[in-house]
């Protein structure tokens, strides 16, 4: 086996372990758990509406509003990941600026929340 190969073995390894893990998660919930699916349980959701009916109809647009806020939330912990992990070499600007960051994200929230974009009543 090459040098160059046997550098990728460690990550051969963990997606092996990783494999095994799955199949027995799921091997486990088919053996564990009881499977009576019917047929709503089964049937396409999106949108609060069902798939395959007309076009035209009216639809409540806080499915897309959660969607984007979703979006929005979750790439703030995006960019937080790397900036932890380089906090050490940033120093104290790079510190400061997530900071800012942080507290623009915190208002826009704080502003939603406010105005009941939040709330599904």
């Amino acid at each position: 086996m090459s040098p160059v190969l046997f550098e990728y073995f460690p990550i051969l390894v963990f997606m092996g372990i990783a494999a095994v893990i799955a199949l027995a998660m799921v091997g486990g919930s088919l053996l564990a758990a009881r499977q009576k699916p019917y047929a709503e349980k089964l049937s396409a959701y999106e949108c609060g509406f069902e798939a395959f009916d007309d076009a035209r109809r009216r639809f409540d647009v806080r499915f897309y509003l959660v969607a984007i806020l979703f979006i929005i939330f979750d790439l703030e912990v995006a960019f937080l990941f790397p900036w932890a992990v380089s906090l050490g070499s940033i120093g104290v600007f790079g510190f400061w600026s997530m900071v800012a960051f942080l507290g623009v994200l915190t208002v826009g929230f704080i502003y939603e929340w406010r105005k009941g974009a939040l709330d599904w009543e």
